[in-house]
């Protein structure tokens, strides 16, 4: 593995230092000794922190990753002689065109046909063109967007994407000095990657990091049994914003180099996670709870007792009514 292909230390510092300049940025909270709050899911003796990234302006984690992409599009991208494009479902899509907004650029959203009305109406409303296609078409629709000359700005795999995200796994380590777990969702990988590499890289060897992929879309934790990025043809989660078809090239180097493990958890798991936490007064979607799925359904290989436990809740744009659709019955 070729080391210039993986975030350094100072890479993630200075990547921090420009989220953190940018007023779509907010540094979220971190709510300590939450097992408290959960007493009758979680063993007592657990001290579980929660990162409360669905407080961020945009609703998730996106926009730390995509506030350093901007900053280092090219001067033709930058001054409008370029379009840029990229494909997303929702979220990455709402903080991307939040800052073609910000910056006055014209920009492409291509999104698939089964995205939420909601998501496609927020990201027009930044100004950003949307392009609606068929799921298995979205590649290739983007390619030829390239091929076209618009400048693509990849939703997960891009290294200053994962800079970004950097900044949320240095944020914990000053919330939390020397966390034994940390709990992160794993989609295409880019939090996972830029968290754990902040981590790692920051000399705390002994803290386990592990990514949570729903079971129908888990396409890091078998790019860990194959020993490279692979692609599934077929995912299907109520999670959609960890179902992405494939794990990223760089995505993967990172995960693989930096990450102890990938846990897998049921969307049944998700949806009692998303509904526990919704009754403990937090508005979490479903890619959002899935790593605290993992805790809740005793799914971390560790024994966690008497263990500094911090779990990412990633996200929380999700409406009241596919809330409640969601949790009517638990």
């Amino acid at each position: 593995m070729a080391s210039e292909e993986l975030v350094t230390l100072e890479r993630l510092q200075a990547a921090r230092k420009v989220v953190q300049q940018n007023p779509l940025f907010v540094r979220t909270p971190m709510l300590c000794h939450m097992q408290e709050h959960f007493r009758s899911m979680i063993n007592p003796s657990t001290d579980v922190y929660l990162k409360l990234e669905n407080t961020q302006i945009t609703g998730s984690f996106k926009s730390r990753g995509v506030v350093n992409q901007f900053a280092n599009i090219p001067d033709d991208v930058r001054s409008g002689e370029k379009m840029i494009v990229t494909c997303s479902a929702g979220n990455y899509g709402k903080s991307f065109s939040c800052m073609t907004k910000q910056l006055g650029l014209k920009a492409l959203v291509v999104m698939p046909e089964t995205a939420p009305v909601n998501r496609k109406q927020i990201i027009e409303s930044n100004g950003a063109t949307v392009e609606l296609t068929p799921t298995s078409n979205i590649q290739a629709t983007v390619e030829r967007h390239v091929k076209d000359g618009m400048h693509l700005l990849h939703s997960y795999d891009d290294v200053h994407l994962i800079a970004g995200h950097g900044s949320l796994g240095l944020e914990i380590l000053e919330d939390v000095p020397g966390p034994d777990i940390v709990l992160v969702c794993c989609g295409g990988g880019g939090v996972l990657s830029g968290v754990a590499a902040a981590i790692r890289l920051s000399g705390h060897t002994a803290c386990k990091i592990y990514g949570v992929e729903p079971e129908g879309a888990p396409t890091m934790y078998e790019s860990f049994k194959a020993g490279n990025a692979v692609a599934i043809p077929t995912v299907k989660s109520i999670a959609a914003g960890l179902a992405p078809p494939s794990a990223g090239k760089l995505t993967y180097k990172h995960c693989k180099s930096f990450v102890d493990d990938i846990i897998l958890v049921t969307d049944e798991e998700i949806i009692k996670a998303t509904s526990a936490l919704y009754h403990a007064g937090f508005v979490v979607e479903p890619s959002g709870a899935a790593a605290f799925a993992a805790l809740l359904a005793r799914k971390i290989p560790d024994d966690i007792t008497q263990k500094k436990v911090v779990v990412v809740l990633t996200g929380g744009n999700v409406t009241p009514q596919e809330l409640c659709n969601l949790i009517k019955d638990k």
